[in-house]
């Protein structure tokens, strides 16, 4: 069966339960496409066979009906008992106590990156246990690089300067429309990494911003030197890139010979782009990849509701989920690469090559990586439309990045103050 067709079945609301013969229904719901929904219900079925007396009734769709849906739900007191959950919105459901409090309840812990545990983890609990990890990374694509007559770089000693010059010459050696690299501005990840050399951060554990206007001008000034330098694409071309999907973007269809993106990203634009792809840390100010900053994001969360009437079938669940072998099989790298150090070891073999070569990247920079990022407070899911939208008026030219910095500042501010 199709996800399409499970999905016209699975996305019903109604309340968890007991049924006559004894058997504890829970709900489950999650995002993501049909390959997920396929590789999830497989989970399910593996759990409900060595746990015959709990039932998993799944619900499930694309992402943005998935929040407004999620929202409706939690404030009808009929929330899922099992949630996927997002690193944007974690703290906003945990500090009106939608979540359940997880370090409660019997789930093991122990084979999970500290800092990946951190970011599900505030004073409200651990409402969040990672189901899949990645990092900010620069993608590269050979082929660009090798019509153009340009070396990739060391990206272990590669500077911000040397990004831009590189670029640059690949644009410059290309055919027009082809450019050294996609611009950044449509993320929060190279942002992120940007503050964090700078010794800034996106936000702080006060759930307050992290930086001010001059450091996210500063930001954007950068951005416009590349364009200056003809180093990444026009204005009205970044626009447009931001409406392509994914494997119409420029590091897939061979027009950018660098793109920024999350590492967990890599396998499905290798195969848009029909050849290997290389991954890289970002630059850094010094040269020196342990000033690179990156960190391990979680890609999503298991969570659950606070009001669930069967907690300890829940926490069996999403135990399952983090630590037995069978689900680790059956999910492999579809969230991200799987958080708990022993599942990712037993599974590496039958990784498919790009999932591996992603694997092999996380573990490579785990000796390199900065602290762990203060998790997004309350009202952060708006922040990255902000950026989005700053980032267009600086390319046109209709706000210098001072100017775009201020306002800026001031809109996320107010999104996170309320």
């Amino acid at each position: 069966m199709t996800a399409a067709v499970l999905a016209l079945t699975a996305c019903g609301g109604g309340t968890s339960g007991q049924e006559a013969d004894g058997v504890v229904e829970l709900r489950f719901a999650w995002w993501g496409g049909d390959k997920r929904a396929q590789l999830t219900q497989d989970v399910i079925a593996a759990f409900e066979a060595e746990n015959p007396d709990v039932k998993i009734r799944p619900e499930f769709g694309d992402s943005g009906p998935y929040w407004d849906r999620l929202a409706t739900q939690v404030a009808a007191n009929d929330a899922p008992d099992i949630i996927q959950m997002d690193e944007k919105y974690i703290t906003e459901y945990s500090s009106r106590g939608a979540l359940l409090d997880l370090s409660k309840y019997k789930i093991d812990t122990s084979k999970f990156d500290p800092a990946a545990l951190q970011s599900g983890t505030s004073e409200d609990g651990l409402t969040g246990l990672p189901a899949g990890i990645n990092a900010p990374t620069i993608l590269a694509n050979p082929r660009v690089f090798e019509a153009a007559g340009v070396e990739l770089p060391d990206d272990a000693t590669w500077t911000w300067a040397d990004f831009g010059r590189i670029a640059a010459e690949v644009t410059a050696k290309s055919p027009q429309g082809t450019y050294g690299s996609a611009a950044y501005g449509g993320d929060e990840a190279s942002l992120g990494v940007w503050l964090r050399q700078n010794g800034k951060s996106l936000y702080t554990q006060d759930r307050t911003l992290g930086f001010e206007a001059p450091d996210i001008a500063a930001w954007w000034a950068f951005l416009k030197e590349l364009r200056e330098k003809e180093a990444v694409p026009t204005a009205s071309e970044v626009v447009e890139a931001e409406a392509a999907t994914l494997d119409q973007s420029g590091i897939a269809v061979g027009t950018n010979g660098f793109a920024f993106r999350w590492s967990n990203q890599l396998p499905a634009l290798e195969k848009a782009a029909g050849g290997d792809l290389e991954i890289l840390r970002f630059p850094s100010r010094t040269g020196d990849a342990a000033d690179t900053q990156l960190w391990y994001k979680t890609s999503q969360f298991w969570s659950a509701s606070a009001r669930t009437k069967h907690p300890e079938e829940t926490a069996r669940f999403i135990n399952f989920l983090a630590n037995d072998i069978k689900a680790g099989e059956i999910l492999l790298a579809e969230r991200g690469v799987n958080p708990n150090s022993g599942i990712r070891t037993a599974t590496e073999s039958k990784l498919p090559s790009a999932d591996l070569k992603v694997v092999k990247f996380i573990d490579q920079i785990k000796g390199e990586l900065g602290a762990a990022p203060a998790p997004p407070p309350k009202g952060a899911g708006i922040i990255q439309e902000i950026i989005r939208r700053y980032t267009v008026e600086v390319l046109f030219n209709r706000l210098s990045p001072e100017e775009a910095g201020q306002k800026a500042v001031d809109e996320m501010k107010a999104a996170i103050s309320d």
